[in-house]
């Protein structure tokens, strides 16, 4: 895919021609959960399918819609659904949605996402706010040519997740007694899981927690100057000593037990932007 004005425009005024008039909150869920979008007031679908130069959703527990409503007053629009190098997308494809969304207007991004504990403090369930994080996945989404017709080809990472929005989610999560751990998330290429001996390597480079997605979405949201802040749900124990075969029903279980207070997180946080 080659990234053009023109492609980025017909999009957006696709989907401000259905209705998605100057959304304020951006929002990515990640696997197993879905039920955000069961708080969106007034809802109006576009499905990926209908907007033009969008990617498809290829996973079978991943939805496919681009959703636009009001959640605590804010105009919001919700990626039910998000793209992977897994599924074979190139970078550019899996960020085109977040400079969409840009574009239309949002002022603050969520990401959320399923992830693996190399933490062995941390345990399954755990909500993980994202402090900082290692990009595994062997490429940039802002390695092409005319990326500088979109922003700053060197993007600064020294903060890539925003400190305030950070700061208001923990005093969230302890005020709504919500145990939330804070940690550094490595993003791999997928889909296979890791061996014993890329486990106990994360672990030696400093991350907490390990996932297929989101870096991605993150450098680009850091190219737009767009303040973002991201929560993993962490799904499993990666303990290399005493590792058990992954059963992805369970991962996705254990998400939607957990998403309750994950959707608690994100509410309280919108009332306060």
């Amino acid at each position: 895919m080659i990234l053009t004005e023109k492609q980025l425009k017909e999009s957006v005024q696709f989907l401000k021609n259905k209705g998605f008039v100057a959304p304020e909150i951006g929002i990515v869920l990640g696997t197993g959960l879905g039920k955000l979008v069961d708080e969106i007031e007034n809802p109006i679908v576009a499905h990926y399918n209908q907007i033009p130069f969008f990617p498809l959703a290829t996973v079978e527990f991943h939805s496919g819609k681009l959703i636009y409503g009001t959640i605590e007053g804010k105009k919001v629009v919700v990626m039910e659904g998000r793209f992977h190098l897994y599924e074979g997308y190139d970078l550019m494809d899996i960020t085109y949605p977040i400079r969409v969304m840009h574009l239309l207007g949002i002022k603050n991004l969520f990401i959320s996402n399923a992830a693996g504990a190399i933490n062995l403090d941390y345990k399954k369930g755990d909500l993980m706010l994202l402090e900082d994080h290692i990009n595994l996945q062997g490429g940039s989404p802002l390695a092409f040519k005319n990326v500088s017709e979109f922003g700053d080809r060197f993007v600064d990472m020294i903060e890539p997740y925003h400190r305030k929005m950070g700061e208001q989610l923990k005093a969230i999560a302890k005020k709504e007694n919500i145990d939330l751990k804070t940690g550094v998330y490595a993003s791999v290429v997928g889909p296979q899981l890791e061996t014993k001996a890329e486990y106990r390597m994360l672990k030696i480079l400093g991350a907490d927690a390990v996932g297929m997605s989101t870096v991605p979405e993150v450098i680009v949201a850091n190219h737009l100057r767009l303040p973002i802040v991201a929560v993993s749900v962490l799904t499993d124990e990666c303990d290399p000593d005493n590792l058990q075969p992954v059963n992805i029903q369970e991962i996705i279980n254990i998400a939607g037990k957990a998403e309750p207070k994950m959707i608690k997180l994100l509410k309280e946080l919108m009332k306060q932007l």
